[in-house]
């Protein structure tokens, strides 16, 4: 496979996790960090760093904004459930 078909099928992927992880906002980040060892804001950071890779000016907060579908705080206020102490 070459690295242009390659790349173009980790972004397929990378978009259709970003639909999935939008169509399920009752998966909270906790429950993924625990489960997985990432969240939609280290998606977020991942997007961000690889821009600033590339010379691009997408910060923490923009690319939050493309993972979450909505402005970060909009999100939480929407869908966050409040944190439960055991």
């Amino acid at each position: 496979m070459d690295d242009k078909t390659r790349t173009e099928l980790e972004a397929a992927a990378f978009r259709r996790l970003v639909e999935h992880l939008r169509g399920r906002p009752e998966v909270q980040n906790l429950d993924l960090m625990n489960l997985a060892g990432f969240c939609r804001n280290c998606l977020a950071k991942w997007y961000a760093a690889a821009a600033q890779d590339k010379g691009l000016a997408v910060d923490y907060e923009a690319a939050r904004e493309i993972v979450y579908g909505m402005p970060y705080a909009q999100w939480k206020e929407k869908f966050q459930l409040p944190v439960n102490p055991q």
